[in-house]
């Protein structure tokens, strides 16, 4: 009986042996299946969108960035200072020609903004041919004399300019300004006894002095004593102080706060000379009380007679 039961035993194992091979081959053959039909869907995708991303691509060129439709004719240049149009088209490195949707706004906002004597810039397109620019200029109230040596050993002095917030300008060209730079130049005032590593074209000049400086140069043309006289010099080399030289042969010492409050104490004591026949030799409004002032017979002062007030600022609409 025992020798009948194990052929038995050993063909139903065989049969079911047989039956999970055959269900691991439809297995791995319907994977396969699914991996196969994965791949080239996904694959298709990506085909797809590629060629709707070149395809894009193309029509864009076509019609927009290479149509001549779009190509500008027109550069319109608004400006408040006085350089010269022309230049500012210049400096903005667009090209007639060039296509107006494809321009980047911002290399012609960074060409005009990296030139010193610029302080603000604004692009507009204006389709299908017209580019606007808005032009803001650095307005110079004080200029600094930096001296140098040249390539012989000699000794030349170059001219900046400082707007109010104390940027370095390099005067424009007097080929490039509507307005003759003698104009403007004859308007400011020297600034001395600054670092002159301080001294770089574009970059702000930080030192407490210095600001006081401009901002007294800016007090000065609204206080009670514009129009009496003329600053001509100011020197910041001495710690808490700015020391003024005026055209009229006045040295008057401010302290680096309260500015307003000292000008008006400026005139108080420049009326005072007045009613006593005598000019301002010196003054140190830094003083709080009993002012140190030493006076001249207004006989001896180098010039008394006011000055016409002139107009720190010249704006001028360029188109």
């Amino acid at each position: 009986m025992w020798f009948k039961r194990e052929p038995k035993n050993r063909r139903l194992g065989r049969g079911h042996v047989l039956d999970v091979k055959l269900r691991s081959d439809q297995v791995r053959a319907t994977r396969f299946r699914m991996v196969s039909v994965a791949a080239c869907v996904v694959f298709g995708t990506v085909f797809g969108l590629y060629l709707f991303w070149r395809s894009g691509e193309w029509l864009l060129d076509k019609f927009v960035y290479e149509n001549a439709d779009f190509a500008i004719q027109t550069v319109e240049v608004h400006s408040d200072g006085v350089i010269s149009p022309e230049q500012l088209r210049r400096w903005s490195g667009v090209k007639q020609g060039a296509n107006l949707i494809g321009l980047d706004l911002t290399i012609v906002k960074r060409n005009l903004e990296m030139i010193s004597v610029v302080d603000s810039v604004s692009v507009e397109r204006v389709l299908p041919h017209t580019l606007k620019i808005w032009v803001v200029e650095r307005q110079p109230v004080a200029q600094i004399n930096v001296p140098h040596s040249d390539a012989d050993g000699n000794i030349t002095v170059s001219v900046y300019q400082l707007d109010n917030q104390g940027v370095v300008m390099q005067p424009l060209d007097p080929r490039l300004s509507t307005v003759p730079i003698s104009q403007i130049s004859d308007q400011l005032p020297v600034v001395t006894g600054l670092n002159l590593y301080e001294i770089q074209p574009g970059h702000r000049v930080e030192s407490r002095q210095a600001q006081a400086a401009l901002q007294l140069v800016s007090s000065f043309e609204r206080s009670p004593m514009v129009g009496l006289v003329d600053l001509q010099r100011i020197d910041v080399s001495a710690p808490g102080v700015v020391v003024v030289n005026t055209v009229q042969g006045s040295e008057i010492t401010f302290g680096l706060d309260n500015l307003e409050l000292q000008l008006r104490r400026w005139r108080e004591i420049y009326d005072w000379s007045q009613h006593q026949g005598k000019t301002i030799e010196s003054a140190d409004l830094a003083v709080a009380n009993n002012v140190p002032v030493h006076l001249l017979a207004a006989t001896l002062s180098p010039d008394s007679a006011p000055k016409a007030v002139k107009p720190l600022k010249i704006r001028r609409k360029n188109v």
